[in-house]
């Protein structure tokens, strides 16, 4: 695996508005966080990182921990994140590398943590699996919940933000906050990160847990802290981290409870309708979340097979709507009367794309939209083939069920 990562060049990324772009080509990121051992295999006996990358994951988040100990950024935490990093490399997947809180926010007058932070970065700085920094973690919340007031204000995160954008030009910082706070409050971070996203856990005994005093509970809460952050982050990249499983549902004295592919698949396509430029699902390695064979193996592969795979074939680099989720919202007027749909249109070339989802939970009803091209005529529901559907003088009817979503391509 060295091998194979010594012979890749650099990762160099560039971020243009709300896009990311790694050694030249715009992606959509896919990427899974709490993982499988750094010598991680798949029930078969392949490589989880072959597997990973196979589907379609190209990202994963490194924290220098193995088998449940973490071992911060000691001698061992550094020989894991690099065994983690060359299993990455050996799969072309690559990295956002986590800082630690100790190191994640600082003063001038902390200088011990400044020489860690810069011993991090210029240590794997020119990893070839190494694409993004993880700065701090839900810092918002952090403040909220401080027992010192100003632990992690906005400013704490600036010194460290500037040290690795002078060591290390080629990485950006990732910052991702909790479903907490307001627009005005969640933008104060804004210039202090190149990339930002919500962690967003609704699924759970009792629902919403996690979402604290939100009103909404449902699963398309997703799509509400989605709004908030992308507004926040005033046209720069926002990934969503999703859940698999996290403390909530995943700890002693919980009640262990994950997404069906339905749910999962609903949350996917409600971050991205709403502006999510990447999707990070989360809790594949937690203990209490996997049964005995995968136990064994120290990742969830039943939680992969059954719900993971099969969603990343529809979302993945190679998938049908690969193009689209990199390419802009659509300046189309359409607009559908329903106010439980939420969508988004993508142009690509010829094709226009539709993307449909019903927040409704508990009601099947036809819907309406309008605003279409009038010589849209016939369209394909993509991963519901062969079903079609077809427009009248740029107005399409259809059926959704709760959490459903549909997936229109049309020539235009």
């Amino acid at each position: 695996m060295a091998t194979a990562a010594l012979a890749q060049q650099v990762a160099k990324v560039a971020i243009h508005g709300d896009t990311t772009e790694l050694n030249g080509k715009k992606i959509f990121a896919i990427s899974v966080a709490v993982l499988p051992p750094a010598d991680g295999k798949t029930p078969g006996g392949k490589s989880a990182w072959q597997e990973f990358s196979d589907a379609g994951v190209n990202l994963a988040r490194i924290v220098p921990s193995q088998n449940g100990e973490n071992y911060g950024w000691t001698d061992q935490g550094y020989q894991v994140a690099r065994q983690y990093l060359d299993g990455l490399a050996s799969a072309h997947m690559y990295a956002w590398l986590w800082l630690g809180d100790d190191i994640a926010h600082f003063t001038e007058k902390e200088t011990a943590k400044q020489q860690k932070l810069k011993k991090l970065v210029e240590t794997f700085k020119e990893h070839p699996a190494l694409a993004f920094w993880k700065g701090e973690d839900e810092p918002l919340w952090g403040l909220m919940n401080a027992k010192e007031p100003g632990t992690k204000t906005p400013d704490k995160l600036a010194l460290p933000y500037k040290l690795i954008h002078q060591l290390d030009p080629n990485h950006p910082v990732v910052v991702i906050q909790a479903p907490r706070g307001t627009v005005k409050e969640l933008a104060e971070y804004r210039p202090y990160l190149d990339i930002t996203g919500m962690d967003v856990f609704p699924i759970s005994y009792p629902p919403g847990g996690h979402l604290a005093k939100w009103p909404n509970h449902e699963i398309s809460a997703v799509g509400d802290w989605t709004k908030i952050i992308v507004e926040a982050a005033r046209g720069k990249p926002v990934w969503m981290t999703l859940q698999i499983s996290f403390s909530g549902t995943a700890t002693k004295g919980k009640t262990l409870r994950m997404p069906t592919f339905f749910e999962e698949r609903f949350m996917t396509y409600d971050a991205i309708i709403n502006g999510a430029r990447g999707v990070n699902y989360f809790g594949g390695a937690n203990p209490l979340s996997l049964n005995e064979r995968d136990a064994k193996l120290g990742y969830n592969w039943t939680f992969w097979e059954r719900v993971l795979k099969p969603l990343l074939a529809e979302i993945n680099t190679n998938g049908p709507l690969a193009e689209a989720l990199i390419a802009p919202n659509s300046e189309s007027p359409l607009n559908c009367k329903a106010a439980a749909i939420e969508l988004c249109a993508r142009e690509v070339g010829g094709d226009l794309y539709i993307l449909a989802a019903s927040k409704e939970p508990r009601q099947t009803q036809q819907v309406e939209f309008t605003g279409l091209p009038t010589g849209a005529g016939e369209g394909v529901v993509l991963f519901e083939e062969p079903r079609k559907v077809t427009t009248q003088n740029g107005t399409l009817k259809d059926w959704f069920a709760p959490w459903d979503v549909h997936v229109y391509k049309f020539k235009k």
